[in-house]
Formats: C-alpha cells, structure tokens, sequence
C-alpha cells in the first residue's frame, strides 16, 4: 500500500500514548498506531453505515422501533450475558 506524509495537531495525551506503545514495542512507530487506529476507525464506520441501512430496511418492512422494543432487547440482552455469566462461573 502507497503511504503518504500528512501533518496533523493531536491531544498531547493521544501523542504520548503513541510514543508509549513505541517504547514497549507495541508499534513499530507513530505512524504505524496512528494508521492502526485509522484503520479502525474505517472499520468501524462502515460497520455502522452498514447496521444503519439494516435498520432502515426493518423499519420499512415492520415499522419503526419504539424506545420501548430498545429498553426491553437491552434488558433481555443483559438477562442473557448475566445467565452466561453465571454459567461460565459454575464450569470454571
């Protein structure tokens, strides 16, 4: 892949870390952990533009999702990790 010399301001926080994951070997340099979490970003993006369109082709299909059907999925959601959980706890 063609790299390309950019010039960016950042949080020195942000900066720092970098340098750190340099100094313990966790990148091989600045440029490398900056375009790492610039690839994740992508990813990520796209993960969400892509749930987005799912979203909008459920509700044209079944109607939109009411605050109601998000509060009861993340109850049934944190019911069922709490289960696993539990179970994982008991086999270990």
């Amino acid at each position: 892949m063609q790299k390309q010399r950019v010039t960016v301001t950042v949080d020195e926080v942000l900066l720092d870390a970098a340098s750190a994951a340099v100094n313990e070997g966790r990148a091989r340099s600045v440029s490398e952990w900056v375009g790492e979490a610039m690839a994740q970003r992508r990813d990520r993006d796209t993960r969400l533009a892509v749930l987005g369109r799912l979203v909008e082709e459920y509700e044209a299909e079944h109607g939109f999702i009411t605050g109601d059907e998000i509060a009861e999925q993340a109850q049934e959601d944190r019911d069922a990790a709490g289960s696993l959980r539990g179970a994982a706890r008991r086999a270990g």
